[in-house]
């Protein structure tokens, strides 16, 4: 039998052969993401706008309330760390934004945070407000810069928590099946 002929059978015997199919490497290749509708599109394009937007702000704000933070009273002469009140002031800020940022993200809670940068959002209010003129205009002019990042990034938390899918609602407790019932203890029987 020639080499040939040998090849000929051999085809004719693969041919008969069931295909099997190949046999996955070490990765695995998930399904693909359906394509963003348009409605999604322009809801991501809005965080992201809103993003930018509570950006400036907030470094806006920083840079308006950070010559009232560095003239403190009493500063200059204890420390001379005139520049390092407000990076006391802000830098908890900062982080703590970035706490309830990736928390959203997340979609867990972030009360702690919360806590913390409403707390520092007052201590820079009042410093600013302690350095203004004893005016309406002056007091509002100070405490708005504060103001306006703290309302700020509160919408964009809220944009953010809006473009995430709810997750599955998981009961937490359990619940009877049955309608609640006072309980009755069991009646005895009297024989008349």
């Amino acid at each position: 039998m020639s080499g040939a002929d040998r090849l000929a059978g051999l085809a004719h015997v693969t041919e008969e052969l069931t295909r099997v199919r190949p046999v996955p490497g070490h990765r695995r290749v998930g399904p693909r993401r359906p394509a963003l509708s348009p409605l999604q599109k322009v809801s991501y394009l809005i965080v992201a706008v809103a993003a930018v937007v509570v950006a400036m702000v907030s470094v806006l704000g920083g840079v308006i309330t950070y010559d009232p933070l560095r003239r403190l009273p009493g500063l200059h002469a204890a420390y001379g760390a005139a520049g390092l009140c407000p990076l006391l002031v802000y830098g908890p800020w900062m982080v703590a934004t970035l706490s309830i940022l990736r928390a959203a993200l997340h979609r867990r809670r972030a009360a702690h945070s919360w806590s913390v940068v409403l707390f520092f959002s007052g201590v820079a209010m009042l410093l600013c407000i302690a350095q203004a003129p004893k005016s309406i205009t002056g007091v509002a002019t100070a405490a708005l810069p504060t103001l306006a990042a703290l309302a700020c990034f509160q919408q964009l938390v809220r944009q953010i928590t809006l473009t995430r899918p709810p997750r599955k609602a998981v009961r937490r407790h359990r619940t009877s099946t049955l309608p609640f019932t006072a309980y009755r203890p069991p009646q005895e029987k009297t024989g008349a």
